[in-house]
């Protein structure tokens, strides 16, 4: 049992050698806990989960981002470096976010200085990073334009096809934060030799010979997954927004890591 569970879950984590089968299931199955958790605390506290709360954990995401390039470019040595490798990165994150927010709101029923701690830490792990200049700055450019296009022309798209939940806010900004997602996974392994960590999308790459394979990849789960929430949830509540939250998270957190470690040329 114990070379089971260092051979699934621990080496990926010390070797940072990406997913496999079993604990990518593993952490689906935390992850949808956690949102009842979440979702329970945040009634309990009174806390709207709508615009104002995403916008205001955007700035955690961008520090989660940040921090897991930090590890990528080595600064921190183990057993220090192993909290910045998923999933410990996502549990570090997500522990120091609700325990701003709680401080956040009890004291000032606010989430402005929620969002501004927010905002520090990533100017902090901005500046630990762009120390040694930017290598690629070229690239930031071309993942902004690939992903807003493609963004762009489904938008116009869908609604010819008779679909209107593009229409959302919420909805555009999870569309947009895994075309570049997928911009940065294509100019990264097909342009620059970086390789795909996950299990099915290294799958496809492979299939395909291709990293192009992720733009019909990510549209063919995020489409259908929005449709269907918007679909079976009518009521806006916080399951709902909080459920389109993690996937602004699971599109916009590796879209920005992916780009700013080919930017630095780490």
């Amino acid at each position: 049992m114990n070379s089971w569970i260092y051979k699934y879950y621990i080496e990926p984590i010390v070797m940072d050698s990406g997913y496999n089968p079993v604990n990518t299931i593993t952490w689906a199955i935390l992850l949808c806990l956690s949102i009842f958790l979440l979702v329970r605390l945040l009634r309990r506290m009174a806390i709207e989960v709508d615009d104002d709360l995403v916008v205001a954990t955007l700035p955690y995401i961008l520090a989660g981002s940040t921090l897991r390039v930090i590890e990528d470019a080595e600064i921190l040595a183990p057993p220090a470096k192993y909290l910045l490798i998923t999933p410990l990165i996502y549990i570090l994150v997500a522990m120091v976010a609700t325990t701003s927010l709680v401080l956040s709101w009890r004291a000032y029923r606010s989430l402005k200085p929620y969002a501004a701690a927010g905002l520090i830490w990533t100017g902090a792990n901005l500046a630990m990073l762009l120390g040694g200049g930017v290598a690629r700055p070229w690239i930031l450019g071309v993942v902004a334009l690939l992903g807003t296009g493609l963004t762009a022309s489904i938008y116009f798209a869908l609604p010819l096809l008779g679909q209107s939940f593009l229409q959302s806010r919420f909805n555009q900004l999870i569309l947009y934060s895994h075309m570049l997602d997928a911009s940065s996974t294509y100019i990264g392994v097909d342009w620059l030799g970086y390789r795909e960590k996950h299990v099915v999308p290294n799958l496809m790459i492979d299939a395909a010979g291709t990293a192009l394979v992720m733009f019909p990849l990510k549209l063919a789960i995020i489409l259908p997954i929005l449709a269907i929430i918007d679909g079976s949830m009518r009521e806006e509540g916080a399951a709902k927004s909080l459920t389109k939250l993690v996937l602004i998270i699971l599109g916009l957190a590796p879209a920005v890591r992916n780009t700013l470690r080919m930017a630095l040329g780490i």
